[in-house]
């Protein structure tokens, strides 16, 4: 890096702030200075980015890679056999989660995703590396974190570990906060939080914001801001469900549902996240851009496919159902915002509502 390029990397940071701010995701002052003391690109030296020829590998030696990296955009950061396994989050959601974090001075926060460490450093900054705990399932990823924050002057604790587990040695926290996508928040993290103590985590198509109660609940609602994270993993693995083929049909139906609804609206797609959880998608659409066929598979077996108004189904969920019920559940009460739906969660389970905990969700699980 030279001179030059350090001073227009932080001109680009305070840009991105403005607008941040002008758009409603950076309202805290205190996380806007730390947003531009701490630069992104140490820890994006190289990237992949989307293009009509196919990905993209950026590198410093890129002309515009200053200029995407400072965007409010996703970075996907490592690719397994070319499916992206781990990203740095856009930054203007990155910051909408870490001001519902709510953290003080003093407050120890637990990590779980440090992919590059750069949100680990936000959090240092903020509260001092010795406040902070980072968990990454890859130790290649775990070792370059380690490496980039240290570069940068930050020291927090990184474990190369799974995140579903948290990190006991650090225990107990007074915020978690997780950076990739799960279908249950994992109840080893209801242990490791003090009660009030918070936990801010990505669930289906949202994030949800729990409070931890002396019992050892945790309950909550989801932040109202879209999200999509990439899915909690093993090492060595993508963390998607494998697509489980065209296995033989157990359950034909015809539906009335139009597939342009399950393939255009995220807010309704966000809906059946909570009411199938685990599941991924699949549209193909015709030359005039209207879907054809939704189809729906799960880690578990469970497979559906809808093509015109033809259903077919395997496996131990009857997955279109759920997609049907999510469908009325979504109309019938006006098209409910993020903000509506709050989670339960104990030891033994979890339960997604509406409105009131008093209200579960069907849940095809």
């Amino acid at each position: 890096m030279t001179a030059h390029t350090e001073e227009r990397a932080a001109e680009l940071r305070a840009a991105l702030a403005d607008e941040l701010q002008a758009g409603g995701q950076l309202t805290d002052p205190t996380w806007r200075s730390v947003f531009e003391a701490v630069p992104r690109h140490p820890y994006v030296p190289e990237f992949w980015t989307l293009t009509t020829a196919g990905q993209r590998r950026v590198t410093s030696a890129d002309p515009d890679w200053l200029d995407l990296v400072y965007a409010d955009d996703a970075l996907a950061t490592q690719l397994t056999d070319g499916v992206a396994t781990s990203s740095s989050t856009a930054p203007g959601l990155m910051l909408v989660m870490l001001q519902a974090l709510d953290v003080a001075d003093g407050h120890r926060v637990l990590e779980v995703a440090t992919g590059t460490g750069y949100n680990a450093a936000l959090l240092s900054e903020r509260l001092g590396s010795h406040q902070v705990a980072t968990v990454e399932v890859d130790p290649v990823l775990a070792r370059l974190a380690d490496s980039r924050l240290r570069h940068s002057g930050y020291t927090p604790l990184v474990h190369a570990g799974d995140g579903r587990e948290g990190h006991p040695g650090r225990a107990p926290y007074d915020r978690l906060i997780a950076t990739c996508g799960f279908s249950r928040v994992p109840s080893a993290w209801l242990e490791q939080v003090k009660p009030a103590g918070l936990i801010v985590c990505p669930l289906g198509w949202g994030t949800v914001r729990l409070v931890v109660a002396d019992d050892g609940r945790a309950e909550g609602r989801f932040l109202p801001v879209g999200t999509y994270f990439m899915a909690v993993r093993d090492a060595g693995t993508t963390g998607a469900p494998a697509h489980p083929g065209r296995p033989d049909a157990t359950s034909e139906h015809v539906t009335g549902l139009d597939l342009n609804v399950v393939a255009g609206e995220e807010a309704f797609r966000f809906v059946l996240s909570l009411v199938a959880p685990g599941t991924a998608f699949a549209f193909e659409r015709g030359d005039d851009g209207r879907a054809t066929a939704v189809e729906l598979w799960g880690s578990d077996g469970a497979w559906a496919r809808a093509e015109d108004d033809a259903v077919r189904q395997a496996g131990p969920r009857l997955l279109w159902h759920a997609v049907e019920a999510a469908r009325g559940l979504y109309v019938e009460h006006g098209r409910p915002g993020r903000e509506r739906f709050g989670v339960t969660v104990t030891a033994e389970e979890q339960r997604v509502w509406l409105d009131a905990p008093s209200r579960p969700l069907p849940c095809a699980a």
